[in-house]
């Protein structure tokens, strides 16, 4: 067979000439060597920086497409900043222990919890969005988004001693904004209220003041909704304009039983 029209005909269509999916392998293992330097104890971390330097290299030449950015000075702007995030990382999993009843040690928080490892990741890529180095913090992301269902754009700000709980379908918008000491469950979605492109620039996704607990699979949307501080969300509940803090928001639903004696 001639493959050669067949050839012709896919070259023609493949439109995106910055579309090398090496930069996603290679995200992938920058990703999983920062996270073993960060926290990993038979990890050596002087020897690691330097191969991570290579690896960010190599991400630079594949991602960094407009030439009068200076993307190569981003490393070194990017690894003073480690010890610090760090510092807020183990603070988010003191939180976790502190929380939940369940947590045997914090060894475990480290090793064994989705919620943190997305929240690790998500501080490691946002620092990077916070420097405008395109593309590589969302793949960060979306690669925990893929091995923990939990679902963080690296834009969203999010303050001290944040704790995800079971963390499966959780969604955290661009612009959202989480203070300190909040706490939320699995299927929790701090989203947008309606999407249009021309919105890309202005604030979609919700406030959550210090000290809020949200509860599973409660969905909480716009970009001037703002959830006071030690307010208790429950779970199932849907909330598009804010509250004022301490207070209680929980769904009623209406929840029949029939039996055979009831017949």
């Amino acid at each position: 067979m001639d493959y050669r029209p067949i050839i012709e005909k896919i070259n023609l269509h493949k439109k995106q000439p910055n579309l090398r999916y090496v930069l996603k392998e290679k995200v992938e293992q920058f990703t999983d060597r920062l996270f073993y330097t960060l926290f990993d104890s038979d990890t050596p971390v002087a020897e690691n920086l330097e191969y991570l330097e290579k690896e960010f290299d190599a991400m630079v030449n594949l991602a960094c497409w407009e030439v009068d950015q200076p993307c190569k000075m981003l490393w070194d702007n990017y690894v003073v900043k480690l010890p610090d995030i760090l510092e807020r990382l183990n603070l988010d999993a003191e939180a976790i222990v502190s929380c939940d009843p369940a947590t045997l040690s914090i060894e475990e928080v480290y090793m064994a919890y989705p919620g943190f490892y997305a929240i690790a990741i998500y501080r490691l890529a946002h620092e990077l969005y916070t420097m405008g180095f395109p593309l590589v913090p969302r793949l960060m992301t979306e690669y925990a988004h893929r091995r923990t269902g939990v679902d963080i754009n690296p834009g969203a700000q999010i303050g001290k001693s944040f704790f995800i709980d079971h963390a499966t379908g959780v969604v955290i918008g661009e612009t959202a904004l989480i203070m300190d000491n909040v706490k939320i469950y699995q299927g929790v979605t701090l989203g947008a209220l309606y999407v249009a492109k021309d919105l890309q620039r202005t604030k979609r996704h919700p406030t959550i003041e210090d000290n809020v607990t949200i509860y599973a699979n409660a969905t909480i949307l716009g970009g001037d909704t703002v959830i006071g501080a030690h307010s208790v969300i429950g779970g199932n509940a849907w909330l598009t304009s804010s509250i004022p803090p301490h207070s209680t928001v929980f769904h009623t639903p209406e929840i029949k039983i029939k039996t055979s004696s009831n017949v």
